[in-house]
Parts: structure tokens; C-alpha cells; sequence
């Protein structure tokens, strides 16, 4: 008796999915940056509107950190470094 196994198929978009671990940018509290230079930031980099980067402002104002991105580790690191340039305190996760 043979062992009969089901072929699974995948398509190229879900292979390239796989294969793309996700990754978290991290946006820390810090004592240096202020509201407005968050918020800017959030929305000339990452095209959060300004309701929206507000509130990721609090998030890290109240918690501590908020994610702020998630994507494949080279998208990561690209705002990573745009970011740390712009005095953000960030890290990949």
C-alpha cells in the first residue's frame, strides 16, 4: 500500500508573503523629542494622517513605545535609519 500525499499549491504572491518574516518598528518615549516633532515625522515619512500620528504620540507618551510599522526587515530598516536621523528613538522587533 502506497501513502497518498495531497500536492499543496501556492501561488507566487503567497510564496513572496512567506518569505518576508515580519518585522516591527518600534517607536520609543524619549525625553528629548517633542509632540509636534513626532507627529511631523509620523506623517512626512510614514503618510500617517495627522489624526492618526496624534494618537500614536499618546500611545508612546502613555506606554512607552508603540509599533508603529511592520513589514519585511529591509522596509523596516530603511525607516529605521530615516527616523534615528530625525532623532527618533526606534528599533526593529
Amino acid at each position: 500500500m502506497g501513502t497518498q500525499t495531497q500536492e499543496e499549491t501556492l501561488t507566487l504572491d503567497e510564496i513572496l508573503s512567506a518569505l518576508k518574516t515580519s518585522h516591527r518598528l518600534i517607536l520609543w518615549n524619549d525625553d528629548t523629542n517633542s509632540f509636534e516633532h513626532v507627529i511631523y515625522c509620523l506623517i512626512k515619512y510614514l503618510d500617517y494622517t495627522e489624526k492618526q500620528a496624534e494618537r500614536i504620540a499618546w500611545t508612546v507618551h502613555n506606554d512607552g513605545k508603540c509599533i508603529i510599522l511592520e513589514g519585511s526587515f529591509t522596509e523596516i530598516e530603511v525607516y529605521r535609519k530615516i527616523l534615528q536621523q530625525e532623532g527618533l528613538t526606534v528599533s526593529i522587533e
